[in-house]
C-alpha cells in the first residue's frame, strides 16, 4: 500500500565538509535529523558507486562497490584508524564546491594510512566471504588500473582475457594492495550501514539509484564480457546513447556499456537479480534510471554518431517478473521520463513500478500528463530533478507568457516560485513528493547540480554553511502538515493504490 510521504533530493557529495566532498558521518547524519524533525519520510540519493575525477555517479567503474570518497575521515579519527598527525598533514579542501581530484587525492593517502593502522577482524573477515562474488573481481580490476592504467583491454594478453594462472600470481604478488581495496569498501559499507541505520531510528528512507549501463571500462565488462556488446578484443561493438530530438538536435552519446540481453535472460537474468539484490543492501527503495530502456535503447554504433544509431528491443516485462520472483516485495521506481510513450507506461504499470512527474514539465498544454492535477498516485511527483535546472534558474529562463501561464495555474507566486512550485508538487495526488534541496534553498541556476551533456563543471555543488536554519525546518513541516505528507498523517491516511 502506497502512503502519502515526502523527501529531499540531496546527493551526498554535496554536504558539508572539509576534504573536498560530503562524507557519511556526522554532516550525514545532521542531515537525517533536519529531515526528521521536518517530517520528511524519505532521503533520495545519486548513484554511490566510484566515480573518477569528473564525478559523474552515472559513469562508474563498478556498479557493486561503493565510492570510497566517501568513508567518514571523523569515524576513521574516532575508531582509532587515524590521528591528529594524520588528519594534520592533509590540506583542507575548499567547501564551496567539490573537488574531486584533490577529495580523490586526500582520501587516497587517508585510507592507505588507515589500512596500515588496521588489524583484521572477525567482522572484516566475514565482510569479505560474504562480498567475495563481487569484491574479489573489484579488487583485481583496481589494482590493475593503477599499475597498467587504463581501459583494461590494454592490459597484458593473460590479465585482460583472465587467464587463471595470471590472476593467481595477481593475488599473490598484490595480495597488501588487494587487501587495501578490500579495506575501503568494508569502511565504505560500516558507514553508511550507520547512516542507514540512523535514517531507520529517525523514520527515513532511502531512495538509490541504479544506472542503466555501467562503463565500458568497468569491472563489469572485463569480469562477465559476454554479458555486454562487445568484440572478440572486449571493446564495444555499439554504445548507449539517444536519437536526435528537439532537446537535443545532434542527439547524445553516453558512451555506456550496452547488454547481450538474449545472454542475460539465458541465464535467468542473474546478473540484474545480483545487482539489484545489492542495491536492496543499502536502499530501502531503488529508482531505475533510463526505465525506458527496459523496452527499447539507442544503440550507436562504434565509431559513429548519435544519429547513426539504431533502437533494440531491452528485456521487457520478463526481467521484472524474475526480479520480483527472486526478491520478493523489493519496492523499486522508475525514470521514465522522455517522450511519452504508451509502451513505456504499459510497462511500467505491468511491472507493479512507480513511476515520475515533473512539474517544470507541464506547461506545455492542457493535456500535460506533468500538471499535477493530471497526477497519478503510483508516482513521485517533483519540481524538476538533478538533471534540471533549479527552480528558481528555470523560472529566470521563461518568457513572458510562460510565466503567465505558470501563475494562472498555481493561484499566484505571493510565496516566491520555489515555494509556489513545492504546493503544487505536494498537493499531488502523488503518493511520492520530492524536492530538490536547491529549490527548498530558493538557490538560481549557480546551484544546478548536473547539465546533461556537458563534460565539466557539473556534480560540484554543495550545501552551504548554516543552510538548514530552524525557520527553513518550520517551512518544511508546515507545509508537509499542509498536505497530509507528514509520518503520523501517512500512518493514518493510505493512498489507496495497492503496490
Amino acid at each position: 500500500m502506497l502512503t502519502r510521504r515526502s523527501g529531499i533530493l540531496l546527493h551526498p557529495s554535496s554536504l558539508p565538509g572539509r576534504y573536498g566532498i560530503g562524507e557519511l558521518g556526522p554532516a550525514a547524519e545532521e542531515w537525517l535529523e533536519f529531515l526528521a524533525a521536518a517530517e520528511q519520510s524519505v532521503w533520495q540519493l545519486l548513484p554511490l558507486n566510484p566515480v573518477g575525477a569528473e564525478g559523474c555517479p552515472y559513469q562508474s567503474p563498478a556498479t557493486l562497490a561503493g565510492s570510497p570518497l566517501y568513508v567518514s575521515v571523523d569515524r576513521l579519527r574516532d575508531d582509532g584508524l587515524l590521528d591528529a598527525a594524520d588528519l594534520g598533514a592533509e590540506p583542507e579542501l575548499p567547501g564551496e564546491r567539490v573537488d574531486y581530484p584533490g577529495a580523490l587525492a586526500v582520501k587516497r593517502r587517508l585510507l592507505a594510512r588507515a589500512h596500515a593502522a588496521f588489524t583484521p577482524t572477525a567482522d572484516y573477515r566475514a565482510f569479505c566471504r560474504d562480498q567475495a562474488g563481487w569484491l574479489d573481481d573489484y579488487a583485481r580490476f583496481m589494482v590493475l588500473r593503477d599499475r597498467h592504467g587504463g581501459p583494461w583491454t590494454r592490459w597484458p594478453g593473460p590479465l585482460a582475457r583472465r587467464d587463471p594462472a595470471a590472476l593467481a600470481r595477481l593475488d599473490e604478488s598484490a595480495a597488501d594492495d588487494l587487501d587495501r581495496y578490500r579495506f575501503e569498501q568494508y569502511l565504505f559499507a560500516r558507514h553508511f550501514g550507520a547512516v542507514r541505520a540512523r535514517a531507520a531510528a529517525l523514520g527515513v528512507e532511502l531512495i538509490g539509484d541504479i544506472a542503466m549501463f555501467p562503463g565500458v571500462d568497468s569491472v563489469e565488462t572485463w569480469s562477465r564480457p559476454d554479458l555486454f556488446d562487445l568484440d572478440a578484443d572486449g571493446r564495444p561493438v555499439a554504445v548507449a546513447g539517444f536519437p536526435p530530438d528537439e532537446f537535443s538536435h545532434e542527439g547524445q552519446v553516453w558512451g555506456n556499456a550496452l547488454y547481450r540481453w538474449d545472454r542475460m535472460a539465458a541465464d535467468d537474468f542473474a546478473w540484474w537479480v545480483a545487482r539489484v539484490r545489492r542495491m536492496t543492501e543499502w536502499y530501502d527503495m531503488v529508482r531505475l534510471d533510463h526505465f525506458r530502456g527496459f523496452l527499447r535503447y539507442w544503440a550507436v554504433p562504434v565509431p559513429g554518431r548519435a544519429g547513426d544509431g539504431s533502437w533494440r528491443d531491452g528485456p521487457g516485462l520478463a526481467l521484472f517478473q524474475r526480479l520480483r520472483k527472486d526478491l520478493g516485495d523489493v519496492t523499486l521506481l522508475a525514470e521514465d521520463l522522455g517522450p511519452a510513450s504508451a509502451e513505456v507506461q504499459h510497462l511500467r504499470v505491468d511491472a507493479g513500478i512507480p513511476g515520475m512527474r515533473l512539474v517544470q514539465f507541464a506547461f506545455g498544454g492542457d493535456e500535460n500528463q506533468h500538471l499535477p492535477h493530471h497526477h497519478p498516485v503510483d508516482c513521485v511527483a517533483y519540481p524538476g530533478t538533478h538533471d534540471n535546472d533549479t527552480t528558481l534558474g528555470w523560472w529566470a529562463e521563461r518568457s513572458a507568457d510562460e510565466r503567465s501561464r505558470v501563475e494562472r495555474y498555481l493561484g499566484g507566486i505571493a510565496d516566491g516560485i520555489c515555494w509556489s512550485m513545492a504546493r503544487a508538487v505536494f498537493g499531488s495526488v502523488a503518493y511520492l513528493a520530492v524536492l530538490p534541496v536547491q529549490d527548498l534553498l530558493e538557490l538560481g541556476s549557480e546551484a544546478r547540480l548536473n547539465v546533461p551533456g556537458r563534460t565539466d563543471g557539473n556534480w560540484t555543488w554543495r550545501l552551504p554553511p548554516r543552510a538548514l536554519s530552524p525557520g527553513l525546518e518550520f517551512r518544511l513541516r508546515r507545509l508537509t502538515e499542509t498536505y497530509g505528507r507528514d509520518r503520523r498523517a501517512a500512518s493514518r491516511r493510505p493512498s489507496g493504490f495497492t503496490g
